[in-house]
């Protein structure tokens, strides 16, 4: 998780909403990482689980990753709630809730449908460091002092 909230850093930087992912195999290996790049690249899709899926997926030459596990420092939103269904990863460790668009508890939790796939999630790990992260981009974003 600490990687991925260093690519939620990065991301920052970049003036963009910092969210950060990785994706291990069933050893514990990087296979992919991703940052939010919706700014950079102009588009609604560029979030950091759908980069880090299309990494890994590259790295194994399949888009079953199944034994994998997701790191992400925010809950995923509908979209990449079914990446992760469609992908077939097998674990989700998220940190900070998001109460607007969560949809892995927050607002509606798709992994409670009646979908092929179901991964074992793991919420709130980190979650004060993923929050703060979240918390000083906005702050600064806004103009307010921290």
């Amino acid at each position: 998780m600490h990687k991925a909230a260093e690519l939620a850093r990065s991301a920052a930087a970049r003036n963009e909403v910092p969210v950060g992912c990785v994706i291990t195999d069933k050893d514990g290996n990087i296979i992919g990482e991703g940052s939010n790049r919706c700014e950079e690249l102009r588009s609604a899709l560029a979030h950091a689980e759908a980069e880090a899926i299309k990494k890994a997926s590259e790295a194994l030459g399949t888009w079953h990753l199944e034994g994998c596990t997701l790191y992400v420092t925010l809950e995923p939103c509908p979209m990449c709630a079914g990446a992760i269904i469609n992908s077939r990863i097998s674990t989700l460790v998220y940190g900070a809730k998001d109460n607007n668009k969560g949809a892995c508890g927050s607002v509606l939790n798709i992994f409670e449908e009646r979908f092929g796939h179901r991964p074992a999630v793991y919420g709130g790990i980190c979650a004060e460091e993923c929050s703060g992260i979240l918390s000083e981009f906005f702050k600064n974003v806004r103009g307010l002092s921290i």
